[in-house]
């Protein structure tokens, strides 16, 4: 089963409007968290680390 969690850099708990994250096998799996049955987009590991290194940099 796959455990989705917010983003701590969309808003937060309450917030409806942010993405989700989960620890897939292959990779990062991110969503929409109001449009969730449009599925996922699922990227490897370095990529996403390289994104969030980028976004804690201000680049993003």
């Amino acid at each position: 089963m796959i455990k989705w969690r917010k983003s701590s850099y969309t808003g937060g708990g309450s917030d409806e409007a942010c993405v989700e994250v989960a620890s897939l096998r292959e990779g990062i799996g991110l969503r929409d968290s109001k449009n969730r049955d449009l599925g996922k987009l699922e990227v490897r590991r370095e990529a996403f680390a390289g994104l969030v290194a980028r976004v804690k940099r201000g680049e993003l």
